[in-house]
């Protein structure tokens, strides 16, 4: 295909250092070239460029609002907000649009993933010939499983062979492709190279961010699991090029399932230089960032806007900007209290850019984040408190008359989302033009969680923005820059959900490792408090026991889904998680939320439309399009349904 192309995509690679962190160790470090000729390419210094694009690729994804939007929204996560435009109401498939062959967001991972599989295709050729040791040839092998492995989970079967043959580097442009079926790319394109990336990568990172074999241990383990489901396929969800669902070596998804859960204690077993934070709070916390439990990222830095591939001052969305979390975050800047701009822009982690495209449903609050006071991750994913910053904005005046006609100051809260619901909450006052109510006693306005609207809810605080570079007690910084923050990609607490994943399909378990056990350990640490966000005062307790205890004694897919979104909501998993597990078109199939208008506390509910054929991507139109085949030919290239 013209995309695959490597002078149209690989050869105009911007080689920009990434991997900057607190850390004492190296980071990634080459000279910006505009261009990889070939030539440049068999050289060391062209292949240690060609990696360094491979974790500079990842910025082009994670992060990237769009493709976040595509992994989010229509999920029991997200829905569209006030201010969504079709990108976001199409994602939805509620009725507002319909995901087609040239729908923009659901064709990213395409135009990304294959310009890094073939650039990790000419360092496998490349690297033992200019003196590279296998340990960095892994690092290309991981990236290429990793590439089709996101590309399989959303297209189906995808090509192996971009010209030169299968998982051959081509450097001359191509115009015809041929789809490779869904087993072919899990046995020929992933699991060699995750195995070969687990025995032959360092336990501790090569630089600051660098992948490790324990990277590739959790890689492995959800290719294994994934790939398990697929044999599986419980409940008939087609796939495409059409193929039985069996496996070329014989092997059935049982196997495979006991092979992610072994792989997955292994991972837990050998942990190398990664552990989990002994509280939830600080697995998010802006401050704490590239700690030990973050395995994989895709990097940013403040430092330089070259090295940060986006501007510092005033960003757009596209490239390699991470303005994901502007999307999620409501428009809190129109917050007006006795004539005061209450809650200004400011660049710090309850606040950034308001763009107001996604919200959280009602479902979320009432059913999966249903524990707020023993369950700490609730208080530390979402902003449930907008604080007055009217001093930073230049705003002399050293109190506001707020709710109930009672004076507050800068730091306090004006606006809260409860945690329990109150029936005396009086919306009439619409207190800081946000449809907000007023509580007796209560000096900030409130809304109640299941009376939220498409125009005002809780943001999410856990990717929210975070910069060093100003006075944070007298200024509102830089909030319409893009982030500068790592956006996770993977964590070392999945390891314990993906082996108890495995134990619910029927994996053989070890003593004190069934899916209860392992579960278990996320939700007591999830039970330790040392920071109230929501209060933004300190919090020292300890509910563990009553959470462990709380864990149903049979623990069922359902159940991991919900603990999988109580970790990782708003990280850009949930859309793979639904499909992995078949359960997108009923998890998902409605969800409850007021309308656009502020003062809107009605809340409805709304019905998806997910047909099967939703499962699958659509190939680009633009890609089939530039195919030097027949009609016939792109019409049996495209996945069913589009």
């Amino acid at each position: 295909m013209k995309k695959f192309n490597n002078k149209t995509k690989f050869l105009a690679v911007f080689a920009s250092a990434l991997l900057i962190g607190s850390c004492t160790k190296d980071i990634i470090q080459e000279e910006t070239r505009g261009v990889f000729t070939p030539e440049f390419f068999e050289t060391e210094l062209g292949v240690n460029g060609g990696l360094t694009f491979l974790y500079q690729n990842l910025r082009d994804i994670y992060g990237q609002a769009y493709y976040y939007n595509s992994m989010e929204t229509g999920t029991d996560e997200y829905t569209f907000a006030q201010s969504a435009d079709n990108n976001f109401k199409t994602a939805d498939l509620s009725g507002e649009g319909e995901i087609m062959s040239d729908t923009y967001t659901t064709g990213i991972q395409w135009g990304n993933s294959f310009p890094a599989i073939n650039t990790a295709s000419g360092i496998i050729e490349n690297a033992s010939a200019v003196g590279l040791d296998n340990a960095v040839i892994a690092e290309a092998r991981f990236f290429r499983a990793f590439n089709y492995f996101l590309l399989v989970q959303q297209f189906g079967g995808v090509p192996l062979d971009l010209g030169s043959g299968e998982l051959a580097f081509n450097n001359s442009a191509v115009r015809t492709s041929t789809r490779n079926t869904v087993p072919e790319v899990y046995t020929i394109g992933i699991f060699p190279d995750l195995i070969t990336a687990v025995n032959d990568l360092p336990d501790s990172p090569r630089l600051t961010g660098t992948v490790t074999k324990n990277v590739a241990r959790l890689y492995l383990a959800k290719a294994y699991l994934t790939y398990g489901w697929w044999l599986e396929n419980p409940r008939n969800i087609p796939t495409y090029p059409d193929t039985p669902r069996t496996d070329p070596d014989g092997r059935d998804a049982q196997w495979y399932f006991q092979q992610a859960y072994d792989i997955a204690v292994q991972g837990i077993d050998n942990p190398g230089p990664y552990s989990l934070q002994e509280y939830f709070y600080d697995v998010h916390l802006a401050s704490n960032d590239r700690h030990s439990e973050m395995m994989l990222y895709a990097d940013r830095t403040e430092e330089s806007e070259i090295y940060n591939g986006a501007s510092l001052g005033w960003s757009s969305t596209g490239g390699s900007a991470n303005t994901a979390v502007w999307m999620v975050t409501s428009n809190y800047t129109t917050i007006n209290v006795d004539g005061v701009a209450a809650v200004q822009r400011e660049a710090a982690q309850s606040y950034g850019r308001p763009w107001t495209r996604m919200a959280p449903s009602i479902n979320v609050f009432e059913e999966t984040f249903a524990e707020k006071e023993l369950d700490s991750r609730y208080d530390a994913t979402f902003v449930t408190s907008y604080r007055g910053n009217w001093n930073k904005g230049g705003v002399s005046d050293p109190t506001i008359t707020a709710a109930n006609g009672m004076e507050i100051a800068p730091g306090d809260a004006v606006i809260s989302f409860l945690d329990e619901y109150d029936p005396t909450v009086d919306y009439s006052v619409n207190g800081g033009n946000l449809g907000a109510g007023e509580v007796a006693g209560r000096s900030d306005y409130v809304i109640n969680l299941n009376e939220i609207n498409r125009r005002f809810y809780p943001g999410l605080w856990k990717l929210g923005t975070y910069r060093t570079d100003h006075d944070t007690e007298n200024s509102l910084g830089q909030p319409n820059g893009a982030l500068t923050r790592p956006f996770p990609i993977a964590k070392y607490s999945e390891f314990y959900l993906v082996a108890a994943e495995a134990a619910v399909k029927g994996a053989t378990t070890q003593a004190g490792k069934s899916a209860r056990d392992l579960v278990n350990v996320l939700r007591a640490r999830a039970g330790k408090w040392r920071f109230d966000n929501g209060e933004q005062e300190e919090r020292i307790e300890d509910n563990s026991s009553a959470l462990t205890a709380a864990t149903p004694t049979t623990i069922t897919i359902e159940y991991i889904l919900a603990e999988r979104s109580r970790e990782y909501f708003g990280e850009g998993v949930r859309w793979l998680d639904l499909v992995r597990t078949q359960t997108w078109d009923v998890l998902a199939a409605s969800y409850e939320i007021a309308g656009n208008d502020a003062t809107d506390h009605s809340p409805v509910v709304t019905t998806r439309n997910i047909q099967p054929h939703h499962y699958l991507r659509p190939i680009p139109q633009g890609q089939i399009d530039d195919l030097d085949m027949t009609e016939a030919e792109k019409i049996a290239y495209q996945n069913p349904g589009y």
